[in-house]
């Protein structure tokens, strides 16, 4: 009697969980358990010790690795904030000729990928380069230049091509701010100086302190434009293990040290912002005042945004044509293509399997609101925090205990061990690649699910919808435009994602970006310039998208 009772209970109970969103549930849990496995297999590394390999490191560059890094990360935040935050409050503040196209071109410098700008300065300004050159001839060889190639010149690159993060969100929180808040300033005595650096900045900080975690986040991350300048940091550290020392554990330890550098950073990151919540005029775009300026003022405040500009986009640019101008007779040829097609397939299988991870979660949390289909969501998009080295360091070792079990099953079964592996393939690849930018994918996908209203949702339901033919029927369709823009981004992202790519990549399957390593580590500046080209291009679709959604935002 019992067993029928206990047989009778489970079809109900499994009903009830099915139809209570238990699958979809069970989905957000899944991908976060996926975005935490890299970490965790990472910090197991820690039980296999490899003391010689350790004693070598920590005798000749661990003491340096620890230093480079701080000095990169405390350099490249103040420079993207001073950068980004100026620049803001000029295209904000202040009414000048060409100021409308000036808000948006000065956006443009992040479709450039650090390691790019990182070699075209370095070609440009090098002491070979055509400035010095120039330079030579006009003044003879008894003058002063600094030197590129430097604990200064890394920073100032990684500060060009990043600080488009902060100048985007602390633009929107000034714009946020309205007219009143400066008034309101001005009446109780303060100059515009004053009010900006006791009243608006301040206002602004939560947004500012964002825009500065997302550079550091790819500071940390970054492996192109610090091994280009020859700057050792844990990202190149962790390729010399690999690659050098042939040492995966040793390669597994660096990067939980690493690993340990972002923890550090997200939590600077919330006490930063700390628990202030601004709340600006709504309407603040339509209130905005902009101060007009004359002489000198009117010069410095035009002639800085111009002088960034140009250094950050329209130099590189033109060098890079230039040099593409002069390689592409030759090297546009059979390998280019494949290189190409390479990226194109990796970045397509990416975004559609990254996208569509970031749906089935962005559904499920507005559906299914329980505060631990939350706590998941939270997981499954921190893989934008893990660097791609890391990610891969953390993917490679677990697979490789994957196929190991796998061989040793198999063996013992059938004798034989089939050509298969999920170590070295394109679909660890892609897994890493869906890992590092679901939040990317996300924030699309979300943004676009705030503008539907509950109601259409409750509509299809009481019509006897379930949640499958909701998703696909009713929200598809209008989820469309988000899904796009979701969808380019991350497939530019994975185009210009280089370290994970390079330690990831199956035999045969180099990209653009792993082409681009290849020539810049030989100093062959002008052949990287033709895949440098491609990427800054494809680079330029989200970067308009981010630019429009900003206008029709604001």
């Amino acid at each position: 009697m019992n067993s029928v009772l206990v047989s009778q209970a489970m079809p109900r109970r499994w009903s009830q969980w099915w139809h209570s969103g238990g699958p979809w549930r069970l989905t957000a849990g899944v991908l976060a358990l996926l975005v935490l496995l890299p970490i965790a297999v990472i910090f197991t590394g820690w039980v296999q010790i490899d003391s010689e390999v350790w004693r070598h490191l920590a005798d000749t560059v661990l003491t340096g690795l620890v230093r480079n890094t701080l000095v990169l990360l405390l350099g490249v935040g103040v420079g993207v904030t001073v950068i980004g935050v100026s620049l803001a409050w000029i295209t904000t503040a202040y009414e000048f000729r060409g100021r409308a196209a000036l808000e948006w071109l000065l956006m443009l410098p992040l479709a450039v990928p650090p390691y790019v700008l990182a070699f075209v300065f370095i070609g440009m300004f090098d002491f070979s380069g055509p400035v010095q050159a120039f330079l030579n001839g006009w003044l003879g060889p008894n003058y002063w230049f600094p030197e590129v190639r430097s604990e200064g010149g890394v920073i100032l690159v990684m500060s060009l091509a990043l600080y488009p993060y902060v100048y985007m969100l602390a633009r929107a929180a000034f714009i946020a701010q309205g007219r009143s808040v400066i008034e309101a300033a001005r009446i109780h005595g303060l100059t515009p100086r004053q009010a900006f650096l006791k009243v608006a900045l301040p206002m602004a900080r939560p947004a500012v302190v964002a825009g500065m975690s997302l550079a550091l986040m790819e500071t940390l991350a970054d492996f192109g434009a610090v091994s280009i300048f020859n700057y050792d940091t844990f990202t190149t550290a962790i390729y010399k293990a690999w690659f050098g020392l042939f040492n995966l554990p040793a390669a597994g330890q660096l990067a939980s040290l690493l690993l340990l550098f972002v923890f550090v950073a997200l939590i600077g990151e919330g006490r930063l912002r700390g628990k202030a919540r601004y709340h600006g005029d709504a309407r603040g775009q339509r209130h905005l005042y902009r101060a007009r300026l004359h002489g000198w003022r009117k010069a410095l405040v035009v002639g800085w945004p111009l002088l960034v500009l140009t250094f950050a986009f329209i130099l590189p640019l033109w060098q890079l044509l230039t040099w593409t101008w002069q390689v592409v007779a030759d090297d546009l040829d059979e390998r280019y293509w494949d290189l190409l097609l390479h990226t194109l397939t990796l970045g397509g299988f990416a975004a559609l399997f990254t996208v569509s991870s970031a749906l089935l979660i962005a559904y499920t949390r507005r559906h299914f609101g329980h505060p631990l289909v939350r706590f998941n969501v939270r997981l499954a998009t921190l893989g934008y925090a893990l660097p791609g080295s890391v990610l891969a360091v953390g993917i490679m070792t677990a697979f490789a205990w994957v196929d190991d079990r796998v061989a040793d099953a198999y063996e013992a079964g059938f004798g034989v061990l089939p050509d298969w592996a999920l170590m070295g393939s394109v679909f660890a690849l892609v897994f890493a690649y869906g890992v590092r930018f679901l939040a990317v994918a996300y924030g699309a996908v979300d943004s676009a699910f705030e503008r539907i209203r509950p109601s259409i949702m409750e509509a299809a339901r009481g019509l006897g919808a379930s949640h499958g033919e909701v998703l696909r029927r009713v929200y598809l369709p209008i989820l469309r435009p988000g899904l796009l823009t979701g969808t380019l981004l991350v497939f530019v992202e994975v185009m210009k994602e280089m370290p994970a790519t390079l330690l990831l990549r199956p035999f045969g399957w180099d990209t653009l970006a792993v082409r681009i390593y290849e020539l810049t580590s030989e100093g062959e500046w002008e052949r990287a310039a033709l895949p440098a080209v491609a990427l800054v291009l494809a680079g330029l679709g989200p970067v308009i998208l981010l630019v429009r959604r900003s206008a029709t935002t604001h």
